[in-house]
């Protein structure tokens, strides 16, 4: 089994690859939840969706999330009434919404309900949510109030600077069943180019789950979403800077060191290699931008090599 942490496009285009290098029966995607919300009285799960889609084969390729060839009927009536569709679902996007808030209003759990979804769309990989128990992460702006991961990232654009960032409901939250069975016996541990403070950082904050990590740290490997100094998507390099964090391969190396032994860096991050040896991590040098699912299936084959060499 592998394990791969992921919230976002970068990870899934990552998954998209890893799926091609090993069985999809053997990867277990633990999936990001804090950006989950409630719209229009419908549980709208982004991350979930984003990978689903994307293991699909049916995902938007122009915008990385959302379904190909979607139609937006439902937004423009909601329009027309004045409701708010500044967070665009398209009509068959909303199926998935109905289908998820009904099964939760029937008991089932969030966890229960992933899978489903993913079978319904002839997914084989094992989508769990970090947590069935809701977490939320939330973004107190510069001089400004305090706002929910979807407002700050679709609404504001995360275009406003931010000064702290807190995963609500975190402390109370469980790791999803079999979630910490399945870090205890993976083969290796894989950490998806995904933002390491909105995307990771809801993961960690599920009380377990860094501890848990941490025992298998030898066998957990990165790959850098920062490349040559900048987010190739999102506001992840500007977040860290803004959070006190050095925006480059380095600072992502001393925010993972901790539980991940080593860093995969883009061939334009080579220089930086040795610093991030200092911060207690090996570096491994590939092409890590995702121009295909090819270059992600070439991306996928030297991270997953990173736990076969020696440390």
């Amino acid at each position: 089994m592998i394990v791969a942490l992921a919230g976002g496009v970068g990870a899934a285009r990552f998954l998209q690859g890893l799926v091609r290098v090993v069985a999809p029966e053997q990867v277990c995607v633990v999936v990001n939840t804090g950006d989950d919300t409630i719209l229009h009285g419908l549980h709208v799960s982004p991350d979930l969706d984003t990978v689903t889609y994307t293991l699909a084969g049916s995902i938007n390729p122009e915008t990385g999330w959302g379904l190909a060839g979607d139609s937006w009927w439902a937004m423009g009536a909601l329009d027309r009434y004045g409701g708010p569709t500044w967070f665009r679902l398209g009509d068959r996007d909303l199926a998935t919404h109905l289908y998820r808030t009904r099964r939760l209003n029937e008991g089932a759990t969030l966890s229960a309900v992933a899978d489903e979804v993913a079978r319904a769309w002839g997914v084989r990989a094992w989508l769990l949510p970090m947590s069935d128990d809701p977490v939320r992460t939330h973004l107190s702006l510069t001089g400004g109030p305090e706002v929910g991961f979807q407002e700050y990232f679709v609404k504001l654009r995360h275009a406003a600077p931010v000064d702290a960032v807190r995963f609500a409901g975190a402390g109370e939250a469980r790791p999803a069943p079999g979630l910490l069975e399945a870090i205890a016996g993976a083969q290796s541990i894989v950490v998806c180019p995904s933002n390491p403070i909105l995307s990771i950082g809801p993961i960690l904050a599920v009380p377990g789950l860094r501890d848990a990590l941490s025992e298998r740290r030898a066998a957990t490997v990165a790959v850098s979403p920062i490349v040559a100094g900048a987010a190739l998507r999102g506001p992840a390099d500007r977040l860290m800077a803004e959070l006190g964090h050095q925006a480059s391969v380095v600072g992502v190396a001393r925010l993972y060191a901790p539980w991940v032994s080593t860093l995969v860096v883009d061939q334009s991050d080579a220089s930086m290699a040795g610093a991030i040896e200092t911060e207690g991590m090996r570096c491994l040098v590939a092409p890590s931008i995702m121009t295909s699912v090819g270059a992600a299936a070439d991306l996928a084959r030297v991270t997953l090599s990173a736990v076969a060499a020696p440390s």
